[in-house]
């Protein structure tokens, strides 16, 4: 059976910067839980940061790829340089990820770490951007595929593909 990892504050998990979940009730992730499918994962804290957090975003909305590169840090609202804490939690999920021979992910949108599609522009003002978190660069740049939690349908075609 494929595992997917799960970003753990979908899950239901308080370990957002600010302390919450962000719960989904999507029936595909319900139905994977209870299938066993699902490894939930939080980067940021599993690369060091407490619960809660000052909020933090990838300077000038570069993307994750840009942070791996080493041409781009993420910041914390106060201006300190949390990019060591964010690249940890990426290898941790990718290290994770492997144990369990995951081929595909479903990440939170909008994070640094697991934005799929959008990231913050990094002006903390609440605007995004197109592109993806640290995490979700490197899984993808590693073969692991990364849906959002707002793609599930299409998260589910894909795990069909993996299973036939």
């Amino acid at each position: 059976m494929e595992k997917i990892l799960v970003s753990a504050c979908l899950m239901g998990r308080k370990v957002r910067y600010d302390g919450g979940a962000k719960t989904s009730s999507a029936a595909w992730l319900a139905g994977w839980r209870e299938e066993g499918r699902l490894v939930p994962f939080c980067p940021e804290v599993e690369g060091g940061l407490p619960v809660p957090r000052l909020a933090a975003e990838i300077e000038g909305g570069a993307g994750g790829a840009a942070v791996l590169a080493g041409a781009a840090r993420v910041v914390a609202t106060d201006g300190s340089d949390v990019t060591a804490e964010f690249l940890a939690g990426a290898r941790e999920a990718l290290a994770v990820a492997r144990s369990h021979g995951i081929r595909m992910a479903v990440l939170k949108e909008g994070s640094p770490s697991c934005g799929a599609l959008a990231i913050y522009d990094g002006s903390f003002q609440g605007r995004r951007t197109p592109g993806q978190g640290v995490t979700t660069a490197l899984l993808e740049r590693n073969g692991i595929r990364v849906f959002s939690e707002e793609r599930l349908a299409e998260a589910a075609g894909y795990l069909r593909t993996l299973e036939t």
